[in-house]
């Protein structure tokens, strides 16, 4: 895994280059900003490691750079987030574009082209809300699934296809998954449809979130539902259920209150991308693993990274 520094100024344009030439802390990596100097934001987040990361990565850019910045990462679920933003009680959140054009605009069948899908959600949200999308991670943290260790060496590795003809094949199987699953329309109904396997409700059992990793991993479940960036999936020796790409596209963007956006707009899209610039599924599965395996402070990973990539 690279890690970069990089004089910020080199990816900044002229007129941002220009008010950080102006500040006292100017040189190279990390030095203070000042191109936010007096202005106030307040930076939200879902409620889950990856989308806090983000969040927090976002607060402390905003912050160097002189932003006096209310964080309240760590809201809620996926509507809390969002509510917040149109309620105009935050300005900004991560959000991912699957969950934009799928949730919050009412769309189906996405585009299986992350530009593409950006394009079109980012399109319809400043038209419909007023929300603007800036940057786009090239991760991609979709649904997926894992398979319990053992059980991929003796008899995976696994795809869908294979996967759904191993449930068939042994009635006994167990696949947890979280109680929303089920029922999203960017959820389960897509893999069965992909499958054409109905996973009965025998097989299925339903667990929070944290304890489908725990619970696959010692063969309490046969395979889990999973985020496909989650680190616990290599800290568990979890093997992934390769995707021959059924499932949403979840490449993360900072979503703004556009007209909060637009009074420093240039600055918010050149920290959004600088962020987001290296954040690919190996780099981000790290990061999240740090949190999750290790232990680390959300906030202590953030600075790190930030540091690592030269915005502080």
């Amino acid at each position: 895994m690279r890690n970069h520094k990089r004089l910020i100024a080199a990816s900044l344009s002229v007129a941002f280059a220009a008010a950080l030439a102006g500040c006292g802390g100017g040189g190279s990596g990390g030095g203070s900003g000042s191109a936010l100097d007096g202005v106030k934001l307040t930076v939200g987040s879902k409620d889950f490691t990856e989308n806090i990361l983000v969040g927090e990565m976002y607060v402390q850019a905003l912050q160097n750079e002189g932003a006096d910045v209310t964080s309240q990462t760590n809201l809620g679920g996926t509507s809390v987030a969002r509510d917040a933003l149109l309620n105009k009680e935050i300005d900004v959140y991560p959000e991912y574009t699957g969950t934009g054009w799928t949730v919050h605009l009412g769309n189906e069948k996405p585009s299986q082209d992350p530009a593409e899908l950006f394009k079109v959600t980012s399109e319809q949200d400043i038209k419909d809300n007023d929300i603007a999308w800036v940057g786009q991670s090239p991760f991609n943290d979709t649904y997926g699934f894992a398979a319990n260790g053992d059980l991929a060496k003796e008899e995976g590795p696994f795809d869908f296809d294979s996967m759904a003809a191993y449930l068939k094949a042994n009635p006994d199987t167990t696949v947890c998954m979280e109680t929303e699953f089920p029922d999203r329309p960017d959820g389960l109904v897509l893999w069965e449809k992909a499958t054409g396997y109905k996973i009965p409700q025998s097989q299925i059992q339903i667990l929070d979130t944290g304890l489908i990793y725990t619970e696959t991993s010692d063969g309490k479940c046969d395979f889990g539902e999973v985020f496909t960036t989650d680190g616990r999936i290599q800290a568990l020796n979890l093997e992934l259920v390769e995707d021959p790409g059924v499932m949403i596209l979840y490449n993360l963007s900072m979503t703004w209150q556009d007209a909060v956006y637009q009074e420093h707009a240039e600055t918010y899209k050149t920290l959004a991308d600088e962020i987001f610039k290296d954040l690919d599924e190996e780099k981000m599965a790290e990061l999240n693993a740090l949190v999750d395996v290790e232990g680390q402070p959300v906030e202590q990973v953030a600075k790190k990274y930030l540091e690592d990539i030269g915005l502080l």
